[in-house]
């Protein structure tokens, strides 16, 4: 395991599991000629297409407010992070908010109204009493934000993953890498959507490959989801993907992979279509059609 700062950190050049990469730095991505993601991964895909990941990788991603709470409560459960500042302010009308809400965005810090960091610090608490995430997040048996490099074995792809944690590995015992997601609903049904519709599912897979080339633990590896609500009573559901799911995302992996490597050896990163598309209404939109009884 290599050690790093951000002072000392240039390029990743060679295959490992890396400490102490800055999350600015990882997510700007620091191999030399360019490394796939697994978030990347889905944006290659639809219902995205080439020409946007290529444009977000040229251009980087607009910062959405949305996702401080996220980030706030990934802190706070981690134990690692650029910072909180709590705005002395009930919401981010007044300028002086505003002003202080972007000092905190320029000093690299999230920040958070007084509520929301209330709600972050519940959630944090709630979590530590899960039998289950609470363990796999306990202080002390690993360490947060790991950076993983490899390269793809069938593509020649550069890869990279961040764990959220990983775990100490003890003699006799499987390794499980766990990955704290915030969610609307952590009922197993509304968590499958979450999956489906946020490719977690390649998520999964993605880094199950990142952990396998790097030898990270062993052949039995478990990698889970730790799914904590953001509404009282902030309950948690750890979750781990069946076969079918597992196999849907290395399917859509692997096509992502190829598809990435095709892109860069040609230098052409297609948008949705260059041909004439036909196209139908939605399948609802025709039934509500038909139902208001209009006739030819």
């Amino acid at each position: 395991m290599t050690a790093t700062d951000e002072r000392t950190i240039e390029a990743i050049t060679r295959p490992g599991l890396y400490d102490g990469i800055p999350e600015a730095v990882y997510h700007a991505d620091p191999v030399p000629g360019g490394s796939l993601s697994s978030s990347g991964a889905r944006k290659l895909l639809a219902p995205s297409c080439p020409a946007l990941f290529h444009h977000e990788q040229q251009h980087g991603q607009p910062h959405r407010a949305a996702f401080d709470f996220g980030t706030a409560a990934h802190e706070l459960v981690l134990g690692v992070g650029a910072g909180i500042e709590v705005i002395d302010a009930p919401d981010y009308r007044t300028k002086d908010a505003q002003k202080a809400r972007d000092a905190a965005y320029a000093a690299g810090k999230t920040p958070l109204l007084p509520r929301d960091y209330k709600v972050v610090e519940a959630m944090a608490e709630e979590l530590k009493r899960h039998p289950i995430a609470g363990a796999l997040f306990q202080p002390g048996t690993g360490k947060p934000e790991q950076s993983m490099f490899w390269k793809d074995p069938g593509t020649g792809v550069i890869c990279r993953a961040r764990l959220d944690w990983l775990p100490t590995q003890v003699k006799g015992k499987r390794l499980v890498i766990g990955d704290y997601k915030t969610c609307r609903s952590a009922a197993p049904a509304d968590i499958a959507k979450a999956v489906h519709e946020h490719g977690y599912h390649q998520q999964d897979d993605f880094y199950r490959r990142g952990a396998r080339e790097l030898r990270v633990g062993g052949p039995d590896t478990s990698f889970v989801f730790v799914f904590q609500q953001k509404t009282a009573p902030y309950l948690v559901t750890v979750v781990e993907l069946d076969h079918e799911a597992r196999r849907i995302g290395r399917e859509r992996n692997d096509h992502a992979l190829k598809t990435y490597a095709r892109c860069k050896e040609t230098g052409v990163w297609p948008g949705f279509s260059d041909d004439i598309e036909m196209l139908s209404l939605p399948a609802w939109a025709e039934r509500q059609h038909d139902e208001q009884g209009f006739t030819s």
